[in-house]
Order: structure tokens, then C-alpha cells, then sequence
């Protein structure tokens, strides 16, 4: 996990201080507009938050050009909890504390009425609670788990987006940091080829998506069974394709790089080798006469790489040739993992709404790029606080329980190490996992958060745990 780094860190903050001074045309001076988050910005998606929350500063109401930033700060503790023996990779049973920062610089510039460029820059430090080991559903989505990356601002997204109209029909859409378009063709394609995360665009859910505003969980905020294609800072290089159909009916499709190991920062560029694809159906409408519609995602992955295999690793060490389970021991290989998930999210009423994943995957070969679920169910519900008078506060409760398959089982009682998981032997139970947290706007962009999580059966393991984890976060959107 990166570690604190003043110099990196305070040329972010130059960059996100310069926001107080910038004065474009088309600046009003009125009260701030809309910042939707990194993972509410999927243009394809309306936000079931009936409210847009304010930034510190307004910003520009021209389409040509889009600049914003936001900073994240999670604060963890767990108390001490029953653990008779542990491992290298298993969540430590002393009491302990953690924090993490997240800096995020967006930026982009339409080009024509057609095509535009997003470039997003960030800084991430601190820790997660053990170094994010031990637990499948990690409690901090905002952690980065590999300590040998720099410690410098980097390129987190740089894409090219571009419009195919379909029609001359057009409708307004909501600018946010990944589409600075104001009106759209109802019926269009939509390209994007460049450096962006899987989970910017696939899986998304209005009440269960941001760590910045909702849910702080792994498994809470994607479905863990979704092994996206991601280095170990969870973005790619991908070219994506979207086809609209009067905002009814989406369907995306992406053709992604894989790391070159589980969870390494390096992606492989054999694309003869290594490689991925995404598909996912959106399909939007009423049920039983809601005044909103409903959202039902349908997703599917298919994962090409350079992976272990459970059975076999399992066999090889039962045969003599490893003294544990080893499933990196192996020459190099392309093995492939899939996996299906579905998503829904229903408004009950303007303030109110419910939500739910369920995820499957093989579970044959290794996890590799994003955790150690093979199949997971969810369900939540989220609410803003216009029913009680204050219309930019968020709440939400959710509960998840994950997964894994009987050789994976198999493979971590017998002592082996995935890249998250291994506590040296293993008695079986699914990880259950209970969120809640309560989301406040104090003052234009200031939004102090109070969240708590129950994990029962850390890395699904009935021997150690429970695991309580009381949170403190702090947002600022610029």
C-alpha cells in the first residue's frame, strides 16, 4: 500500500487549490453546481438520488470545457477478535487503525460537438486496515494493496470519447467528468478508447457504486465476482463501444488488457496472450406502476491470461512437487475465467430506493485482478435525507454474502496463498458482511460520513472473527 508522501501529495493539492482562482467565461455567481463522482458518471446512467450534491466552487457552465476535483479521506479501527491461529495473508486479530487519502484532479475538453478528451489525474496513500489482507469484501474501497508503487500523482484515466448520432432525435444530459456533452442523440454510439477503469462504465448502481458518498465495502460497491480487467490501481487500456437506444435499452462492450500477474501494476500488451472482454445489457422501465423505472443490468465477463488453477495446484502439492499449494507454480500459460453477474436498482419513491447484485464465475482458476469471491448475493437500500429536511445527506444499509468454490476452499485449507486471502488452514463459511453508513453535506463541498461494518467469517473462515469496523470519512468536492 503506498505510504505517505508529502511532495507528491501537495502537487496535487496546487493542482485542486488552483480550482479557488480559475476564472473562465461562463463562470456564474450562484450557488455551486453539480460534481457527479468517478463511478456516478456513467453517461448512460440517470442518478436515483433525487438531488445533485454542491461543490466548493461553481464551475464552468460552457460544454467546451470541464474542470473539478475531490478528495477522499477513510479512517478505520476494528477492536480486537477471536482468531485461535493465523497466516501471512490473514487480517490481524490485534486491534488496529488505518487511513487513506485519495486526490483526484478531472479534467477534460470537447473538441467538436461530437468527440471530446478526459484526462484524470491522481494520488492515493495511507493503508487499509492489515495492509488490505484477510478479508474477501475488504472494508475500504479506496485502498491500493501493492506498497512497491510510487508514491508520485498519476494518470488514472486519459480517453478519447466519441459520438456516432444515430438519429436526429436529442435530448439534455447531465455533464459530469466523463461526458462534458449537454445534449445527446437518443439513439447513438458511443466509442471510448484509452486508459479508464472497467468499473467507471460496467456495474454501476446509483444506490451502491461510490466510496466517496455510499458504501465503502469491496463487495458492497461491485459485485466481487466481477474479476474485471485492472492493474493493481484498478484501471486498464481499453476501447469500449456503447450502443444507445432511446435511453431504454443499453448495451456496452469492452476489449481490455490484463495484468501480467494477479494484481500487478503492469499490464500484458500480447494481446495474442493476454486479454478481456466485457458485456453488459441495460434495460430501463416501470415495475408494478412505479412512477421510476427500474434498472436491471445484465453483465458477463470473460478473463484470457496468464492463470493458475486450483484443482492443479492442489495436486501438485499433494503429489510432492510444492511444499503448500503454490498457484502461481506454473510455466506460462493463457487459461481463461467467466463469469455472469445482475444488477438492479428500483426508486420506491422520491427519496427511497432498494438495490441488489448477484455474481457468479467459474471459480477454477485463480483471482486475479480485482478479489477472492467466486459467487456472491446482495442486497441494500439506500435513501437521501429530503425526507427529513436535509436534501444533499445520503444513508444507506446493505448486505452482501460471498463465496468461494470447492477447490478454492480446498486450496486455502491446505495452507496456499491467493493474492489476498490465507490464513494457513481453513474452516469453511461464507463471509457475511452487514454496511450502514450516514453521509452529511455541513457546507458547499464538506461531507463528513459515519459508517459501521459486521464481517462474520473473515475470508470465510468460521474460526476467526467477527470482525466490527466503525469508519470516519471526509469528502470534499471541488
Amino acid at each position: 500500500m503506498p505510504t505517505h508522501n508529502h511532495r507528491g501529495t501537495w502537487r496535487l493539492w496546487a493542482m485542486l487549490a488552483a480550482l479557488c482562482f480559475l476564472r473562465l467565461p461562463g463562470v456564474l455567481a450562484q450557488d455551486p453546481t453539480q460534481v457527479q463522482q468517478p463511478n456516478e458518471a456513467n453517461g448512460s446512467a440517470e442518478s436515483a438520488d433525487p438531488e445533485s450534491p454542491p461543490t466548493m466552487f461553481p464551475h464552468p457552465e460552457t460544454d467546451r470545457l470541464w474542470i473539478s476535483g475531490q478528495a477522499n479521506f477513510i479512517s478505520q479501527w476494528h477492536p480486537a477478535f477471536h482468531s485461535p491461529y493465523s497466516a501471512k495473508n490473514s487480517l490481524s486479530a490485534e486491534a488496529q487503525d488505518a487511513s487513506s487519502r485519495v486526490l483526484t484532479l478531472f479534467t477534460g475538453l470537447r473538441l467538436t460537438s461530437t468527440s471530446e478528451l478526459i484526462c484524470d489525474v491522481q494520488e492515493t496513500g495511507g493503508h487499509g486496515l492489515g495492509e488490505a489482507l484477510g478479508v474477501a469484501g475488504f472494508l475500504n474501497l479506496d485502498v491500493v494493496r501493492n506498497p512497491t508503487l510510487s508514491k508520485l500523482p498519476y494518470i488514472a484515466r486519459l480517453m478519447w470519447h466519441q459520438i456516432i448520432p444515430l438519429g436526429h432525435a436529442n435530448s439534455p444530459s447531465d455533464r459530469n467528468p466523463f461526458s462534458l456533452f449537454s445534449q445527446l442523440a437518443e439513439r447513438r454510439i458511443e466509442i471510448r478508447f484509452g486508459k479508464f477503469s472497467m468499473a467507471d462504465f460496467f456495474d454501476f448502481n446509483s444506490y451502491g457504486t461510490d466510496s466517496n458518498f455510499q458504501f465503502m465495502n469491496w463487495t458492497v460497491d461491485n459485485a466481487g465476482t466481477y474479476d474485471y480487467a485492472a492493474d493493481a490501481r484498478g484501471f486498464t487500456f481499453a476501447t469500449m463501444a456503447e450502443y444507445h437506444h432511446n435511453r431504454h435499452v443499453i448495451v456496452r462492450f469492452a476489449e481490455a488488457l490484463m495484468p501480467k500477474v494477479a494484481n500487478g501494476i503492469n499490464l500484458d500488451a500480447d494481446l495474442s496472450r493476454a486479454h478481456a472482454e466485457n458485456l453488459e445489457l441495460e434495460v430501463r422501465g416501470k415495475v408494478a406502476r412505479r412512477q421510476q423505472d427500474g434498472v436491471l443490468r445484465l453483465l458477463s465477463f470473460v478473463n484470457h491470461a496468464n492463470m493458475g488453477d486450483y484443482r492443479t495446484a492442489i495436486d501438485n502439492f499433494l503429489a510432492g512437487l510444492t511444499p503448500i499449494p503454490e498457484i502461481t507454480a506454473h510455466p506460462l500459460q493463457t487459461t481463461v475465467k467467466y463469469g455472469f453477474g445482475a444488477n438492479f436498482e428500483q426508486p420506491l419513491n422520491s427519496w427511497f430506493g432498494v438495490f441488489g447484485r448477484w455474481g457468479w464465475n467459474e471459480g477454477q482458476h485463480e483471482s486475479y485482478a480485482y478479489t477472492e469471491v467466486d459467487a456472491t448475493d446482495e442486497i441494500g437500500v439506500g435513501a437521501s435525507g429530503k425526507r427529513w429536511g436535509r436534501k444533499y445527506d445520503r444513508a444507506g444499509l446493505a448486505f452482501v454474502s460471498n463465496g468461494i468454490s470447492r477447490d478454492h476452499q480446498e486450496y486455502l485449507a491446505l495452507g496456499g496463498y491467493g493474492f489476498l486471502l490465507g490464513d494457513g488452514r481453513l474452516n469453511y463459511g461464507r463471509e457475511n458482511i452487514l454496511e450502514t453508513y450516514y453521509t452529511m453535506h455541513v457546507w458547499r463541498g464538506f461531507y463528513p460520513s459515519f459508517g459501521f461494518q459486521y464481517v462474520d467469517h473473515p475470508g470465510y473462515n468460521r474460526d476467526r472473527g467477527p470482525v466490527l469496523a466503525p469508519t470516519l470519512r471526509v469528502h470534499l468536492e471541488f
